[in-house]
């Protein structure tokens, strides 16, 4: 693959960032993922608008110029000869002195990767996937709000835990808050559907302010669909009609299956896809059609 690194195209294999970079000794830098339809990137703007305030807070000097990030996915599009694919952005704060800084990044270091897309799972979408509980609770965040940063090993470690249930294969692993509280999942948003409204963890369990989240509550909110940003249990998700996780590659991904950390399995709305799960699904399918 062709990826683009400061300002070029060039080979992956051929792509280096500098052993001082700060993204690599601190972790310090952000990143956002997205994808396109028929060569139209999807919620671009809200992808660039959250990035752009994360390096404000993180002292990175990263600011783009109308057009820029388009410009950028229609080369590496290009360059890559594909339609439709999964794009990274990655801002990172660029090569420094060895030891913490004592102002702003000014020479951020900017890498774009892409990659094509898996095929459609009409068979999840119909029958949906497992979310199986973790014991690893979820790390707050180091500042007001969780940025989307480099520092992803609360996610690396509930990979690895969630590949040790044995029956959870294909599974989205579901993190709580150190009360207890539902989070999110390992590279997911989570919802639940009761009595025909629409709940979702609150920022205040620490989780990351999703895109396709916020726009999903916009879809349930413009039919006229209760939606409520609280605190809740697993045992409410257990009792709930429907569930369904999100994310800006997999879009809506229905939920049929829950697990707890012995393997008690409980199904969700008779092992398929749920009414309102279904009807957001178009919607949001509307809406990625109606970009192109």
């Amino acid at each position: 693959m062709k990826i683009y690194i400061n300002d070029r195209v060039t080979n992956e294999e051929e792509a280096m960032v500098s052993v001082y970079d700060h993204g690599f000794l601190y972790g310090i830098g952000l990143f956002e993922t997205f994808r396109t339809y028929d060569y139209q990137p999807f919620l671009l703007e809200a992808h660039r608008t959250r990035l752009e305030a994360g390096c404000e807070q993180l002292g990175i000097a990263y600011q783009t110029e109308a057009g820029e990030w388009e410009q950028i996915v229609h080369n590496l599009l290009e360059a890559n000869g594909l339609k439709d694919a999964y794009i990274r952005f990655t801002v990172t704060a660029g090569q420094e002195a060895l030891g913490l800084p004592m102002g702003a990044y000014t020479k951020p270091s900017v890498v774009v990767y892409i990659k094509s897309l898996p095929p459609r799972n009409d068979q999840q979408d119909l029958l949906g996937k497992s979310l199986q509980l973790l014991h690893l609770p979820r790390n707050t965040p180091e500042g007001a709000v969780r940025l989307k940063s480099l520092h992803y090993m609360n996610n690396i470690l509930a990979k690895r835990e969630l590949q040790q249930y044995a029956w959870a294969e294909g599974a989205e692993g579901l993190l709580v808050d150190g009360q207890g509280h539902i989070a999110e999942g390992i590279v997911s948003n989570v919802f639940f559907v009761k009595s025909g409204s629409l709940y979702t963890p609150s920022l205040a369990t620490g989780i990351l302010p999703g895109i396709t989240r916020a726009f999903v509550i916009s879809l349930a909110e413009a039919i006229g669909v209760s939606v409520e940003e609280g605190l809740y249990d697993w045992n409410q998700v257990l009792e709930a009609d429907e569930v369904f996780i999100t994310n800006s590659i997999q879009e809506i991904v229905p939920v049929t299956r829950l697990f707890d950390p012995s393997g008690q399995i409980t199904n969700v709305s008779n092992g398929t896809i749920g009414e309102l799960t279904r009807r957001l699904m178009q919607l949001y399918r509307q809406r990625t059609v109606a970009v192109i």
